[in-house]
This record gives structure tokens, C-alpha cells and sequence, in this order.
């Protein structure tokens, strides 16, 4: 169980999440929608300990999330793998190799440093990339693959941790529409297929509709909205995004789940 019990960050004068409380009491996949500097970021950094809570508690299954420090703060990371907007590979660096970084936590300096692999990683980071239709990219260089691709070299990497929980920062704002819906089915298959907690930040309520089992709505740094997809209604919108938002800025921007297929038959586009 995964419980956020009154957690604050400041920032100076600034108040990035305010008393955020919430509990998640089974694995599920969450969209945390919101403008631009509602917290949302801060609130998953808080979570991966990226960034310290100034007050209020994390807990994971009765773990103190915000008391961890060295060697049990970096297991904790490995358990909380996090995926970013503009992915973080090495670019010049294959992409398996991209994907073995996932293993970093828990090999010896001397391996790091001379990329010394197991067999048996090896062959593990290559079937995280054949189960997200990317194996054939395997020996290319990170920078040579498309936004998308690369995006999904991430979320391969986060696999490779083996983590309890998976945490996507806008994983799909540098994205076009096609290759958006293709990383957010993949992040859903993940939840269903291996039981993962998936939370994801997310820019727009179709998205949120789209893919997510619950939704948590933040504005100016508070929850203002947590509840099912089919809540969200016009109402709900304005009190996330502000009286004074367009209808447009909380659902159009990427409508993923009506310009595009159906998830179905993405196995037809993965590879493109």
C-alpha cells in the first residue's frame, strides 16, 4: 500500500505541493493531470526521493519512504523507477546498453565501469525490448531511433530495475499523437500484464480517460480532484485547470484515443 499523509514541498516562499493526502491500496494506473506548475512533477520526485518532502510522510507498505537515506534511499529508487519527459539515454550508447543502465544499482563499480554485463541481463534487457516491438533497434545507437522509440528504450530501462512502481513524468509531451498513444498502451499493458503500480503526469483529461484507473487532479499545489475516469466532468475540469481555462486546453491537446486506432492495433505500428 502506497500513502501520501499530508505532503509538502517549498520552494522558498513557494509551496509546490501542499498537504497532499491520498492511498493506494492495490497496483493501478494513475494519471495525475493539471497546468503546468501544479505540482505534479514535484509530487512524483518527492515519491522517487529525486527531491526531500519539507514536511508530511510517504509510506510503502509500512516503509518511510521520506526517512530513507544512502544505501536504503537508492534501493528504495530502484523499487521507484522513473521515466522522464525527454527520456535521459546516452545518446551515443546503444540502446541495450540504455536499457542495461536499469541494472546499475545493483552491480559493482568495476563492472560499471568497464560495461561488463551477465549473460543472463543481457538476454533480459533484449526481451523487455522485443515485448515493447523495439528489439530490432537493439544495436543502434540511442539517437538514431525516433522520439517514441526512444521513449520506449526508457521505459525498458525501468523494467530492467524490476521496480514495484513505475513513475512517468509527461512521457508523452515531446510526442506526436501516434507515437503518444503507443507509450501510453505500453505503460497500461505493464500494469495489466505484471500487476505494477503505474502513475503517470499527464497534460490532458482524454488521456487520463483513455488509460487510467483513477485519476488525481492538482492545482496551484493542492489535490483538488481524485476519483474514476467517467467523474471528470465539465465541472471537475474547471476546478483542476481554473474557471478561466478553455474547454480545449484540458482535452484536446492530445487527443490520442480518437484521432488515432484503437490500442488493438498498435502491434500493426509499434515498430514504425
Amino acid at each position: 500500500m502506497l500513502k501520501f499523509d499530508r505532503v509538502t514541498k517549498n520552494f522558498g516562499a513557494n509551496c509546490a505541493v501542499d498537504a497532499a493526502s491520498f492511498i493506494v491500496d492495490r497496483p493501478m494506473m494513475i494519471g495525475i493531470i493539471g497546468r503546468s506548475g501544479a505540482g505534479k512533477s514535484t509530487l512524483l520526485r518527492m515519491l522517487n526521493r529525486l527531491t526531500d518532502a519539507s514536511s508530511g510522510e510517504i509510506a510503502f507498505d509500512g516503509l518511510n519512504v521520506t526517512a530513507l537515506r544512502g544505501a536504503a534511499k537508492r534501493s528504495w529508487q530502484s523499487q521507484c523507477a522513473m521515466i522522464f519527459q525527454q527520456f535521459n539515454l546516452v545518446p551515443r550508447m546503444d540502446v541495450v546498453s540504455n536499457v542495461l543502465h536499469g541494472t546499475l544499482n545493483r552491480r559493482s563499480t568495476l563492472s560499471t565501469m568497464f560495461n561488463l554485463y551477465p549473460d543472463e541481463d543481457i538476454h533480459r534487457a533484449i526481451d523487455i525490448l522485443e515485448r515493447l516491438g523495439i528489439a530490432e533497434h537493439a544495436p543502434k545507437r540511442a539517437e538514431a531511433l525516433s522520439g517514441g522509440q526512444q521513449q520506449r528504450v526508457a521505459i525498458a530501462r525501468a523494467l530492467m530495475q524490476d521496480p514495484q512502481i513505475i513513475l512517468a513524468d509527461e512521457p508523452i509531451a515531446s510526442l506526436d499523437p501516434m507515437n503518444a498513444q503507443i507509450v501510453m498502451q505500453s505503460l497500461r499493458d505493464i500494469h495489466e500484464q505484471d500487476g505494477r503500480t503505474v502513475i503517470a503526469n499527464l497534460h490532458t483529461l482524454d488521456t487520463a480517460r483513455c488509460y487510467c484507473d483513477r485519476v488525481i487532479g492538482m492545482r496551484d499545489g493542492r489535490i483538488v480532484f481524485d476519483g474514476l475516469p467517467e467523474d471528470l466532468t465539465t465541472g471537475a475540469a474547471r476546478e483542476i485547470y481554473g474557471a478561466d481555462a478553455s474547454f480545449s486546453e484540458a482535452t484536446t491537446s492530445t487527443q490520442i484515443e480518437t484521432t488515432y486506432p484503437a490500442p488493438k492495433v498498435l502491434a500493426d505500428v509499434a515498430a514504425q
